[in-house]
């Protein structure tokens, strides 16, 4: 016990001791930059993709010839495109919403 109360007075009295490190206020806009061009690079594939599987899907329903495995094939391909394009378009303006609402409680950053 006496062990754990040391750790803990030794952890608070170091903390105590620290002075506080400010970040630099362009090195923040270079990582809000860097991330929102990720972000925004991400759902531009992501939008490339499900735009293919569009297409694959419609021609698989297309080209089914009656055949109800491929028709139920084809009908998941464009279901699940358009559920993934939703996730992706989500994530997205959610992340645009963070990005917004941290702009507004931490101030703009210096590009």
């Amino acid at each position: 016990m006496k062990k754990l109360l040391r750790f803990q007075a030794l952890v608070l009295f170091t903390l105590l001791l620290v002075s506080p490190v400010f970040a630099a206020t362009g090195d923040i806009g270079k990582i809000q930059t860097f991330i929102q061009s990720v972000i925004q690079t991400l759902v531009l594939l992501a939008g490339l993709v499900s735009a293919g599987f569009f297409v694959w899907g419609g021609f698989g329903y297309i080209t089914s010839s009656g055949n109800p495995e491929n028709l139920d094939k084809s009908k998941k391909t464009v279901l699940y495109s358009a559920i993934g394009l939703a996730i992706v378009m989500a994530a997205f303006v959610l992340s645009n919403v963070v990005s917004q609402i941290a702009t507004s409680a931490f101030g703009t950053a210096i590009q």
